[in-house]
């Protein structure tokens, strides 16, 4: 017995038509699709050292590279000072990601100086939007061969790189 008011159609040749409703339940299974992928990537279970170690020294040789520039021109203070707190955390938050995948505490990539990590760089803007792109670019790089857990911390780092490498070019 068929329920009184529902009429049986027939399903249409071809593909079916995306729909508000199809479109938004395929964006809301995307992030667990994404989840699963990450985590079938090749290389994401490497017995090699923890990729995230070069990112944190990178975060920290740009810290460096930023308080020398305020250093040599402190009137770039207020422009340069929200990237070098932006890579200060994320050093922070990635040596503690490696601390907590390996067991124990968070330790220092590089010990941090106030001196760029090149001194043949100088401690230029250029030289800033240089470094915060390549570091966007190192970033980048991994985001395919990261576990879903360190998807979102590492894609931060390549947004918000890439975000002040174009505010301060």
């Amino acid at each position: 017995m068929r329920p009184r008011g529902l009429v049986s159609q027939p399903l249409p040749a071809g593909p079916l038509p995306l729909s508000r409703r199809r479109v938004l339940a395929l964006a809301a299974l995307a992030p667990a699709a994404g989840a699963g992928l990450a985590a079938c990537t090749p290389g994401s279970g490497s017995d090699g050292p923890d990729p995230l170690i070069a990112l944190a020294r990178q975060a920290r040789d740009d810290v460096d590279l930023i308080t020398a520039t305020v250093t040599a021109a402190p009137a770039l203070g207020d422009r340069l000072t929200p990237a070098r707190t932006a890579r200060a955390d994320h050093a922070a938050a990635l040596e503690a990601e490696v601390a907590r995948v390996a067991g124990g505490t968070p330790a220092s990539a590089a010990p941090a100086t106030s001196a760029p990590a090149n001194p043949a760089t100088p401690a230029t803007t250029k030289a800033v939007t240089d470094a915060l792109r390549a570091s966007a670019e190192a970033a980048a790089k991994l985001v395919p061969t990261m576990e879903a857990a360190r998807v979102g911390l590492v894609a931060g780092v390549v947004a918000c790189c890439a975000t002040y490498a174009e505010v301060l070019s």
